[in-house]
């Protein structure tokens, strides 16, 4: 089978010029026969993965963060070409769902591996996500970290912060399974995968492959009540938290006064005020691992983060000396 590896030099907080070479001894001892293709501007990953879907790739492997990912995934919808992902941006959130190690070396294993599912995705108005579309208080955090020309969780929560001492809940009517909800809240995100990446999750119980996205509703309360709701995301206890509702469809309107911001797999999209909001089932091929552990509440979590301390220290060792 031959590969493409799409790098986007780009995303992420590594340096691309230091990782590709290392990337590519590992793909050469893996056995994996592949090309190498860099994206020059937005938009061009879509055009190469359709292009390697069209000319015969049995499978496209991106090298990149959520925005990467979600191009690359896009130009492969409906074919038989597979996703593989090498995470190295900064949420990585479908990685990180389906259990790819935020770690170059084991994401290549599973690639090689050759396990695949056929993965749901998500459209708003059209346009696909493969992990969440949101309104409300998410969506305006990437809004104002789409102007920065930094990446990284600093300034992720730098952003976080400033955007929530501002920021005031809207009201939205939500056609839902046959019912219409009016509802004041501080964001609404559909989910076809479980989290936003970075281990945070918004549905813990969300599939890839159920057919349908889970829609979770944080209510607006108070400065307190909603942080303490943020902490439920990081700790996966967000389904017991008073503020939240959760429900699951294979599609979903919502409307809200105006136009306003909203975000596609963690990238900020200005959104009309009438949004449909579908899932496409069974239409991407993906390159998963062949185990994975079931989530739990706290302990996934935990467990998760010091992995993710343990990779950060081996990185601190030059990559030539693994």
């Amino acid at each position: 089978m031959k590969h493409l590896l799409i790098v986007n030099p780009a995303s992420g907080v590594v340096a691309k010029h230091k990782v590709v070479p290392h990337i590519c001894r590992k793909l050469t001892a893996a056995g994996i026969d592949y090309d190498v293709v860099f994206t020059r501007a937005p938009g061009h990953g879509f055009e190469l993965a359709r292009d390697a879907a069209s000319n015969g790739y049995g499978a496209v492997i991106a090298c990149g963060g959520d925005g990467t990912v979600n191009e690359i995934a896009s130009g492969l919808t409906g074919s038989e070409t597979i996703l593989g992902i090498i995470p190295t941006g900064s949420g990585n959130g479908l990685a990180r769902h389906v259990g790819i190690p935020i770690d170059i070396d084991r994401s290549i294993k599973i690639i090689a591996q050759g396990n695949r599912v056929r993965a749901d995705y998500g459209t708003a108005n059209g346009r696909p996500f493969f992990c969440t579309f949101g309104v409300g208080f998410d969506a305006a955090v990437s809004e104002r970290c789409a102007r920065e020309k930094r990446r990284g969780i600093m300034m992720y929560l730098r952003n976080t912060i400033n955007e929530y001492i501002k920021f005031r809940p809207e009201e939205y009517v939500i056609e839902i399974n046959g019912t219409v909800l009016t509802e004041r809240a501080f964001l609404v995100v559909c989910c076809n995968a479980s989290q936003y990446g970075n281990n945070a999750f918004i549905a813990p119980q969300a599939s890839i492959t159920d057919g349908e996205l889970d829609i979770t509703i944080v209510h607006a309360g108070n400065l307190l009540t909603q942080a303490i709701a943020g902490v439920d995301i990081l700790t996966g206890l967000i389904r017991k938290n008073a503020l939240v509702d959760v429900m699951r469809a294979s599609s979903v309107k919502i409307r809200r006064a105006s136009e306003g911001s909203g975000h596609l797999d963690g990238d900020a999209a200005r959104m009309p005020k009438e949004i449909e909001v579908k899932c496409v089932p069974a239409a991407l091929n993906l390159f998963v691992p062949t185990d994975k552990t079931s989530f739990r509440p706290i302990i996934t979590p935990t467990l998760l983060f010091f992995r993710d301390l343990g990779l950060a220290l081996r990185h601190l060792l030059p990559m030539h000396r693994q």
